[in-house]
């Protein structure tokens, strides 16, 4: 770990703990948006405890779970479909994390715990892949302890789209990107369940230009895979993109 100089392309007042990491380190293992800031968001309003078991649900290439364990020193479970188990352990053995993160390759959707197994579970960029279902909050809290924490944080939507996606987004808007919800259809998804009881609801302050910081730090070093983004961003301005986050314990 190296310490984040104020001059560095990643530097960000907002995200202190996130400074900590080497950018390059960063820049090359997000799948999305800079993991470390919406896991730094997330965790600003979970109380994570030393010891706790908590899952890292689509974890991608784990330095979400790396965080987790650093910065608060809880046991991590990193789990992942889409990356390699191995590749991750490798990752987390170069960080000496080898005695509180386990990485697993597996389904969101068929996970191998057990029933209130943990304290706290985390999905950083990725619970819109899986967690639009209307039944997956139901099959998710059954892994927590009564009273346990749910988190997420995710791309999102400040307000839906009134006539199909506007004309500056197009060459933004992926089918993936259907997934993309506001805060309030998420809220009412899982307060209808009756299963949670949500503390925390809402979007990140100037979430879209925290979008374009990154875009322009990937531009910069060249690493950017959707180069087109940078400016449809800029133009959107916080319009319709941004950030949502949800915090809820099982009742």
């Amino acid at each position: 770990m190296s310490i984040i100089k104020e001059n560095n392309i990643l530097y960000n007042e907002r995200f202190p703990l996130s400074n900590k990491y080497d950018p390059d380190w960063i820049l090359d293992n997000s799948m999305g948006i800079n993991a470390l800031w919406l896991t730094e968001w997330l965790c600003e309003v979970i109380e994570l405890k030393p010891g706790m078991r908590v899952l890292d649900l689509g974890c991608g290439r784990a330095i979400s779970s790396v965080f987790l364990a650093k910065e608060f020193g809880v046991q991590v479970w990193a789990y992942d479909l889409w990356i390699n188990a191995t590749d991750n352990w490798n990752r987390i053995k170069q960080q000496g994390l080898e005695s509180k993160i386990y990485p697993i390759h597996g389904d969101a959707r068929n996970m191998p715990f057990a029933e209130g197994f943990f304290d706290a579970i985390i999905s950083v960029d990725s619970y819109i892949y899986f967690g639009t279902d209307d039944l997956y909050l139901n099959y998710l809290q059954s892994f927590l302890v009564p009273g346990g924490t749910l988190g997420i944080a995710l791309p999102g939507l400040m307000k839906d789209f009134e006539n199909g996606v506007p004309e500056h987004l197009k060459d933004f808007w992926g089918q993936d990107c259907w997934s993309w919800h506001t805060v309030d259809w998420w809220k009412k998804l899982w307060e209808r369940t009756g299963l949670v009881d949500i503390k925390v609801a809402d979007i990140m302050p100037e979430g879209c230009m925290m979008y374009v910081k990154w875009k322009e730090a990937q531009d910069e070093v060249g690493k950017n895979p959707w180069p087109q983004d940078t400016a449809i961003l800029k133009k959107d301005a916080g319009e319709y993109v941004g950030f949502v986050r949800l915090v809820a314990t099982r009742k």
